[in-house]
């Protein structure tokens, strides 16, 4: 059983920051990459970022203003927001690419979610 369990949400005014933390847990023999997904309300969900074997991936829109991070040893993944804008506002998910000590195979994992609501 694996769980990945996001933290870190809020409300935030336009301009401020936030740092979105997802840990991995459960039987884990191996994460090849994680990241963060977004689903705003009536539209799909979309890439934020990603980060596998060092390389990151940034969506246009958050460039130069999300910082993706990984701490391996912790199984956990970050999202580090500034200058966060109203457009911004949507669930944010947190994804894993990981291989299970049981089945040895890599499959897709996601958090439940956590609100980001970017507001005056």
């Amino acid at each position: 059983q694996v769980q990945l369990v996001e933290s870190g949400g809020g409300l935030v005014q336009p301009g401020g920051s936030l740092r979105l933390s997802c840990a991995a847990s459960g039987s884990i023999f191996s994460i090849n990459a994680m990241g963060w997904y977004r689903q705003a309300p009536g539209k799909q969900r979309e890439l934020v970022a990603t980060t596998s074997r060092g390389i990151t991936n940034y969506a246009d829109s958050v460039k130069g203003r999300f910082t993706i991070s990984r701490d391996n040893a912790k199984n956990t993944v970050y999202l580090q927001m500034n200058s966060l804008k109203p457009e911004d506002t949507a669930v944010y998910y947190c994804n894993a690419y990981l291989a299970t000590m049981d089945a040895f195979v890599f499959s897709y994992y996601w958090g439940q979610g956590t609100q980001v609501t970017v507001s005056s």
